[in-house]
């Protein structure tokens, strides 16, 4: 990995208030200054910790060469002298004591290895939660002495020992989650919820794609998550906040603290199922809009060029584009009444579920109806694609659109595109050398004048 520019660094709190003196202790290796000058190491692991944390959260320790997908802001990837390399700085070289800094940080549990973080059941709040409790086999001696056996430390408490650099970075080389990173992110994505959410049952379900649309970009100012730091937030939030609970891909927000005992219900799941449908619908329906009036626009640019067939090709385009619309309405309306309906319901009282089961929209002579809108509102893009493409298809008769209707909408508009043209025309020439002409000739008459250009029409 190429290094961060220090053009990047040097705007850094960290960088930015620090002497090339200074900078020089901190990129040495102060391993040893536990035991001799702990205050001065203390300072310097402090002054790391910020540091990765900032880097961290702006992307930086990212590869500027990978996919081009969101880094990740809340899991660090300290996968060996790569990561000391990205800090390195031709007045000071490269830190050494990085791998120092990740041991203390992970046993003040500011950084969590991540699979201990995503796998563990007791919360990181817990005082017997520590995955790495590695003394806990020997009953009434210090952590520290137990370390010193397993060769982490020293016997007098130094980390890694005498051990050179490349062996300190096989013994802490891993991925790692910033504790105080993603406890902010947990607090916005919360506060987020609490602003939006309207109080009913729907407001509090999300799948994890659209949890990830929804608060991605809500965590931190000008920074998304990324889908691994969207998985680390789930569970922080259901485990250590209790504010949310996660079966499978339903994401269900309960009140704080009582996420152990609520559960995802056959109900809550079908309600995400609906509200999902609406949205994905609404973005097709969002998505016809747009195609329309990109129509609406090629056929009046057409016609200004006096572009006949073009314009009359765009006209066809648009009447397919506005049918499939109309459909989509429909299916969309027929949904959100029955979403609000179940919801309703719902609320009221875990008593009314059989009066939801009891809806006519469930009955079986309306099963039918109900579940073709849902299929309509679930179809793949490719038919809406289908439906809406232009081409040798819309001109085919069991489009269905009645070629005299198109020939007059077309006549209409080529009307005020005339009209428009004659108007700019006048305020180019001047009012003043103008003569109103006693006789507009018709549509018949302009057609036969030999110096008109004759247009041709496809009927």
């Amino acid at each position: 990995m190429s290094s961060i520019p220090l053009s990047q660094l040097t705007t850094l709190p960290t960088y930015n208030s620090t002497t090339t003196s200074r900078l020089k202790s901190l990129y040495s290796d102060f391993t040893f200054q536990k035991q001799s000058n702990p205050t001065s190491y203390t300072s310097n692991v402090e002054w790391w910790r910020h540091t990765l944390e900032a880097v961290l959260l702006r992307g930086w320790l990212s590869d500027p060469h990978g996919s081009g997908a969101a880094p990740d802001r809340l899991v660090m990837h300290a996968q060996g002298v790569g990561l000391a390399d990205r800090f390195r700085m031709e007045s000071v070289g490269k830190p050494l004591s990085i791998p120092t800094v990740i041991f203390e940080l992970c046993n003040s549990k500011a950084l969590i290895p991540l699979s201990d973080f995503l796998y563990a059941s007791r919360s990181i709040y817990d005082p017997g939660w520590l995955p790495y409790r590695i003394a806990s086999f020997v009953v009434g001696k210090p952590l520290w002495w137990a370390l010193g056996q397993l060769g982490i430390v020293d016997s007098h408490g130094t980390a890694f020992g005498d051990s050179g650099t490349a062996e300190r970075w096989k013994k802490v080389r891993g991925d790692y989650v910033a504790v105080s990173l993603i406890e902010a992110a947990a607090d916005r994505i919360v506060d987020r919820q609490r602003q939006k959410s309207t109080g009913q049952v729907a407001d509090s379900l999300y799948s994890v794609e659209s949890f990830r649309a929804e608060f991605a970009d809500c965590a931190f100012e000008n920074a998304t998550l990324s889908g691994l730091d969207i998985k680390v937030v789930l569970k922080y939030l259901e485990r250590d906040k209790g504010v949310l609970v996660v079966r499978g891909e339903v994401i269900k927000f309960v009140d704080e603290g009582t996420a152990q005992t609520t559960e995802v219900t056959a109900v809550d799941s079908g309600i995400l199922a609906l509200k999902s449908s609406v949205e994905k619908l609404q973005a097709h329906i969002d998505g016809l809009q747009h195609r329309i009036d990109q129509h609406t626009q090629q056929i009046s640019n057409a016609l200004r060029q006096k572009r006949k067939e073009t314009a009359l090709t765009y006209l066809r385009a648009r009447k397919q584009l506005e049918e499939v619309l109309k459909k989509r309405l429909g299916s969309l309306e027929l949904l959100q009444s029955t979403l609000l309906r179940i919801m309703q319901l719902y609320e009221s009282s875990t008593a009314t579920l059989r009066e939801i089961l009891a809806h006519p929209l469930l009955q079986r002579e309306k099963i039918d109806e109900t579940m073709d809108a849902m299929a309509a509102a679930n179809a793949d893009a490719r038919e809406v694609d289908d439906a809406i493409q232009m081409g040798a298809e819309m001109a085919q008769a069991e489009t269905a659109v009645d070629d005299s209707e198109l020939e007059a909408e077309l006549e209409a508009l080529v009307k005020e595109v005339e009209l428009e043209r004659t108007q700019a025309q006048r305020d180019q020439l001047g009012a003043d050398e103008l003569r109103t002409p006693m006789h507009t000739p018709s549509s018949a008459e302009a057609s036969m004048s030999p110096d008109r250009e004759k247009v041709p029409v496809a009927l």
